[in-house]
């Protein structure tokens, strides 16, 4: 029994993990001010660079690095036709996730021969001497490969960034009142470019982590909705760092769940146990309507005194 719910709580954790690194970046975005509804693009960009990266080299490491910059230039394209263009942020994202959806179904074949690429190298999981063989803990905690703990340590990180030091402030400034950043001699469009380029790079891990650990090769389409559902998480945690890696765990806990009903052979139709995770995020948004409220700018383009 101890070991039927530690490793349910492990699966919990990792499937939550290309959630919270996409929750996470688009958390920097929308704290500017800038809607990305492009999660879910980026992180499909993500995992087929880093999948075809490490695919041509044979070097993970590589891999990561080429998601981390896909992510940002995606997220500078965004910033440039939002920010720079004034194009609708929604219909920039949109665009984006359908661009993203057939670029990579075309390129995966040109590079993988039949669409897919199976058994390319992967990160594998660190053990911790000691703390490892601690009961439900350790498997949990100190048996993760290195995404998980940075994915961590970002968590914390940004948590202090925003709420603690002046550029946080300068962020939420530009996302709140971007006309009294302006008047403050804050850059807006600097501040909501760097802050759209750092919500690529953290998406981009999110699709490295999808396709060089969790399943350890690149399928068209293996981001199945997690972009949208990392929009929920950020919504129901509040644009809070934490919170909104709290609720990445809830429906990476409602994933895990529903595979093991599946692998139980329970007798329910296996398309009801899909739906599962996104009918738990309908849910959390209608629970959270009245209670979530995001940035009093976000996804209102700024223009300054004489540029209309």
């Amino acid at each position: 029994m101890i070991n039927f719910f530690s490793d349910y709580l492990v699966s919990s954790l990792r499937l939550s993990v290309p959630l919270a690194f996409a929750a996470l970046g688009g958390l920097f975005s929308e704290r500017a001010g800038v809607l990305n509804i492009a999660l879910e693009g980026m992180l499909l960009i993500g995992a087929f660079t880093s999948a075809a990266a490490t695919f041509y080299t044979g070097n993970v490491w590589i891999g990561v690095i080429a998601a981390i910059c896909i992510g940002g230039l995606t997220g500078l394209l965004h910033a440039f036709l939002s920010v720079t263009l004034y194009v609708n942020q929604l219909v920039s994202g949109l665009a984006i996730n359908l661009v993203a959806a057939g670029l990579t179904s075309f390129l995966s074949r040109l590079v993988f021969g039949g669409g897919n690429a199976q058994g390319i190298a992967g990160i594998n999981p660190i053990r911790v001497p000691l703390l490892a063989d601690i009961p439900v803990i350790g498997a949990l905690l100190f048996r993760q490969d290195v995404l998980v703990y940075l994915l961590f340590l970002l968590v914390f990180l940004s948590t202090y960034i925003l709420f603690h030091t002046s550029s946080g402030l300068t962020l939420r400034a530009v996302g709140e009142y971007p006309s009294a950043a302006d008047t403050s001699g804050v850059s807006v469009q600097r501040v909501r470019y760097l802050a759209v380029i750092t919500s690529g790079c953290l998406v981009g891990l999110g699709g490295a982590y999808l396709s060089l650990v969790q399943v350890k090769y690149f399928a068209e389409g293996m981001s199945a909705g997690k972009g949208f559902i990392a929009i929920a998480a950020l919504i129901f945690g509040r644009w809070n760092p934490i919170g909104t890696a709290l609720a990445c765990l809830l429906f990476g806990a409602t994933e895990a769940l529903q595979l093991r009903i599946q692998a139980l052979g329970a007798n329910l139709p296996y398309q009801f146990l899909i739906m599962l995770p996104y009918a738990i995020a309908l849910f959390a948004l209608m629970g959270k309507k009245n209670r979530s409220t995001p940035p009093a700018a976000l996804g209102v383009p700024y223009w300054r005194d004489g540029e209309r």
